[in-house]
């Protein structure tokens, strides 16, 4: 387990503002004992559940080019047909998965191929269960394709916690199933649209891990 680049800024930034916490507690109120203690818990507790959310596990990836694997760890909230309208306009088949705080949010490419599409919008901060939030928050839109020219489009959505999406694609990359992609500070989620013929393997409430669980079969 390592912490991911993405939480050095955060990480150090909690610490000195925990530290100062606790030396204005310690220099100001020498002699309360139960606000020391209680200080020193909280600020503790504030600094782990941050060094926890940035958190990077190992993932040994079997790569499979008939298999789109879960972008990202979660649940899953969502499997329909849907019209969308971005890039495909077109139906296709909509699978997200819901991040919650306590989930690693790094996230992994679910397709090996090439990057054909790549564009960030802003947006609102609705809570990522939000129907509306996949075409209203802020979130990034990705789409690659395979050699067979079979194409997956997944998109990042910020939730009400989270304030910056974080991608590292650009048009024309080549890239591999199970690298990572991004990242997605706090609460949110990621939606992934296949074609209408694809296999889902998942249903409604199954948790997944990035880069590992199965989520359908394509061409």
């Amino acid at each position: 387990m390592t912490i991911h680049k993405e939480g050095y800024r955060t990480i150090t930034y909690t610490a000195l503002f925990c530290l100062l916490v606790n030396v204005i507690v310690f220099y100001f109120f020498p002699m309360h004992d139960f606000l020391r203690i209680a200080s020193l818990v909280v600020t503790v507790a504030l600094f782990l559940i941050i060094l926890q959310f940035f958190r990077l596990p190992a993932r040994k990836v079997k790569r499979n080019d008939s298999l789109v694997l879960a972008p990202c760890d979660g649940k899953v909230v969502v499997i329909e047909e849907v019209f969308e309208a971005e890039y495909y306009q077109a139906k296709r088949l909509q699978v997200s998965i819901f991040m919650s705080p306590i989930n690693v949010h790094a996230n992994w490419y679910p397709i090996s191929g090439i990057v054909k599409y790549v564009k960030y919008h802003t947006g609102k901060y609705l809570v990522a269960w939000d129907p509306k939030s996949s075409t209203e928050n802020e979130r990034s839109t990705i789409v690659v394709e395979k050699e067979n020219k079979v194409s997956v489009l997944f998109r990042q959505v910020a939730g009400a916690l989270a304030k910056r999406i974080i991608y590292y694609p650009h048009e024309g990359d080549m890239v591999k199933q199970g690298a990572e992609f991004g990242f997605i500070k706090f609460g949110s989620r990621v939606d992934i649209y296949l074609p209408l013929n694809a296999k889902v393997k998942v249903k409604i409430g199954d948790k997944s891990t990035g880069g590992i669980t199965e989520v359908a079969e394509i061409e």
